[in-house]
């Protein structure tokens, strides 16, 4: 594998895992507290997005790193047959 491949198959984990990880501990701000005037009600209160970005690239490393050594040990493949 190349390392053009192996890096954009990180980014594909990335973008993955970073949809699942988002809403985790969102609260709409119609919950929290009062909306002002001209706010979305239903964006989240405190988004906390720098940790949900590192908590993603922690997330993507492992399971790049088991596919990785899946594809070392010849258990998967992503090449045509």
């Amino acid at each position: 594998m190349s390392a053009f491949n192996a890096f954009a198959i990180y980014i594909i984990f990335w973008w993955l895992v970073l949809f699942m990880v988002l809403p985790i501990g969102a609260a709409k701000k119609i919950e929290a507290s009062g909306v002002g005037e001209g706010h979305d009600a239903g964006a989240p209160a405190k988004p906390m997005l720098a940790i949900k970005i590192l908590l993603t690239t922690a997330i993507s490393m492992a399971l790049f790193a088991i596919f990785y050594f899946l594809y070392v040990g010849e258990y998967i493949s992503i090449r045509p047959e």
